[in-house]
């Protein structure tokens, strides 16, 4: 294991992972909710496990030969997002008193938590282009071990920020929660997913 290109591929799966965008958001959001936050920072980080591996080891062609099948992604996206930040403001500006109807199916609950996650993961265009393309071709650049060390690095830090941001969530939960501060999140989060359908749509389908 070379540790310099496995700190180089920590470096570089930082700077793509750390920007808010919407995995982070909905993971943020389940973390202060305190709601299967772990169980999401899981599925995100066994993703990156499939998407990192398969752009380094070769699989970035299948993007960039494919642009009909991105613009599907990217439509679903956008879609997903839109539906995402009505969500937000609905729930921004909705009187809330009291957590009677949180959990009262755990098992209805942590599925619809997954398949959210898995929603805006895989409906994410960016998924693609920061896993398959950029650190595919960062990546493919290596050999042998200096490739496996830097895929390595890539998918640790893959799962030391989605756990270390669902945790910080679930900790400042108590903070967070409060209504003003929940109000003011719930409309950031809106504001945020609605900014990267503007973006996805400009960027597309130009």
């Amino acid at each position: 294991m070379n540790f310099a290109v496995l700190l180089q591929g920590m470096g570089m799966g930082a700077s793509l992972l750390m920007p808010i965008g919407a995995q982070n958001a909905y993971l943020l959001n389940q973390g202060i909710k305190k709601q299967h936050h772990l169980t999401i920072a899981a599925v995100y980080s066994f993703l990156d496990i499939i998407f990192i591996s398969a752009g380094i080891f070769g699989g970035g062609q299948l993007i960039a030969s494919r642009p009909v099948l991105l613009n599907i992604i990217t439509t679903g996206g956008i879609i997903f997002l839109l539906f995402y930040a009505f969500l937000s403001l609905k729930s921004a500006f909705t009187d809330n008193n009291g957590d009677e109807a949180v959990n009262h199916n755990q098992t209805d609950s942590r599925a619809t938590a997954i398949g959210g996650a898995l929603a805006i993961t895989l409906l994410n265009p960016h998924l693609y282009l920061d896993t398959i393309v950029i650190l595919g071709s960062i990546g493919g650049q290596f050999n042998g071990n200096e490739r496996l060390s830097f895929a390595v690095g890539s998918i640790a830090m893959s799962f030391l920020w989605f756990y270390s941001l669902s945790m910080a969530a679930a900790k400042l939960s108590p903070v967070l929660s409060r209504p003003g501060v929940r109000r003011l999140l719930d409309i950031a989060v809106a504001v945020l997913m609605l900014l990267l359908a503007i973006k996805l749509a400009h960027y597309f389908f130009r």
